[in-house]
């Protein structure tokens, strides 16, 4: 929601999509851009490309296309329920971002031009115990995001991928832990929008994160495994 408001503008035309279009419906009407709202999961490749198809033949190809959706949980492999929430992060957080970009990308390519961002996390620069799944999306998701920028970086489409640390939403709102740098949703769209007006190709937020992330993956195995062993939880929220 914050990323639409940040891009909501007289002379703009957007298409939203969500699984519940009634909240849609609700932020459209705050927003001085001309909005198209479309409902589907992210997770159903059949429903995304009806809605991208639908979107192409009443406004074009778009110029720009953000992937966010994404789903979190704490996981623990050892524990068979968790499977399905598992198979569902993955869905969401990996296929969700192939299936929101599949229906653009050769269209795009052909005209030349267009940006695709993607909203990955530092959580994917090493794996958190206790977040397998989503870290394990993250990571799956950064590295899909690399291999389709250097596919594309002859073609006049840009690929920025995101990664944010902790964002105050809904999906960070259940944690109980201290969580370093907490930002801000409207913050952090304003960040996106300027990496995106700089052409990035890599965006981590806030700046403090990305000192963050750099000593993160210095940190070798023999101090890192003991030193997350200790680290905290991410309770069950699906």
């Amino acid at each position: 929601m914050a990323l639409a408001r940040e891009f909501s503008h007289e002379d703009v035309v957007l298409g939203l999509l969500a699984r519940r279009k009634e909240r849609l419906d609700r932020l459209a009407n705050d927003l001085a851009a001309d909005v198209y709202v479309y409902a589907a999961d992210v997770g159903d490749s059949f429903a995304m490309r009806s809605a991208a198809e639908a979107f192409i033949q009443s406004v074009g190809i778009p110029d720009l296309v953000i992937a966010n959706a994404g789903v979190s949980s704490g996981t623990l492999t050892s524990e068979s329920k968790d499977q399905v929430v598992f198979e569902q992060i993955m869905r969401t957080n990996v296929m969700g971002m192939v299936h929101t970009y599949q229906p653009f990308v050769e269209a795009m390519r052909m005209r030349g031009s267009g940006t695709l961002v993607g909203i990955s996390s530092i959580a994917g620069f090493r794996g958190i115990p206790g977040s397998g799944a989503y870290s394990a999306s993250k990571a799956a998701a950064t590295a899909y995001l690399e291999s389709l920028r250097v596919e594309l970086s002859s073609s006049g489409v840009n690929v920025l991928t995101v990664c944010p640390g902790y964002i105050k939403t809904p999906m960070t709102d259940v944690n109980s832990f201290y969580m370093p740098f907490l930002m801000d949703a409207d913050r952090a769209a304003r960040s996106i929008r300027k990496a995106i007006v700089k052409k990035k190709r890599f965006h981590v937020l806030p700046w403090q994160m990305s000192l963050v992330g750099f000593f993160l993956r210095l940190i070798p195995r023999c101090i890192y495994d003991p030193l997350m062993r200790r680290a905290p939880r991410k309770p069950k929220s699906l």
